[in-house]
């Protein structure tokens, strides 16, 4: 369940399509996952947790309580999230829910926007999600074995004459 004490990226007005009603997060996944299939149900409880992990990382670090979380912000938490829940199965995880770049988090995002679980502030756009980082880059390259830092290429002795 949402708690309503988190800073979710600036509460804002509910969108008129749900009249005003507060609608909760199980409902208003209900709504976009049948409006929208890109995305799995999992992928946003997924980035609501990560959302909650980034604010708690970003107070740590601020020692104050975050109002907004930009888009670059999130995705960075997002990463961190990941490696830490999923660890070399993170892209394999997201993949599966259909996540593969920073701009599905970007339409995850604003999906929640839409159904009025996340606010946003005038100056949020999908823009702040464009390519902030490759996915292969952020989820596999962690986990592969570091380069030999001798200075020289490992090589095979040469073969005996024979």
């Amino acid at each position: 369940m949402l708690d309503s004490t988190l800073p979710v990226i600036v509460k804002s007005a509910l969108p008129r399509r749900f009249n005003m009603q507060k609608i909760g997060f199980t409902e208003a996944l209900d709504s976009i996952v049948a409006s929208d299939p890109r995305y799995q149900r999992d992928a946003y409880i997924f980035l609501r947790d990560a959302l909650d992990f980034t604010t708690k990382q970003q107070k740590k670090l601020k020692g104050a309580s975050i109002k907004h979380v930009a888009g670059p912000e999130l995705l960075e938490g997002v990463r961190q999230y990941a490696l830490r829940e999923f660890g070399p199965m993170a892209l394999s995880v997201l993949s599966h829910w259909g996540v593969n770049c920073c701009e599905d988090i970007g339409g995850m995002v604003f999906n929640l926007i839409g159904a009025g679980i996340f606010g946003k502030t005038d100056e949020d756009s999908m823009d702040d999600f464009k390519a902030v980082y490759d996915f292969r880059d952020a989820f596999v390259k962690p986990f592969q074995p570091e380069p030999p830092s001798t200075g020289k290429e490992l090589s095979l002795p040469a073969p005996k004459a024979g």
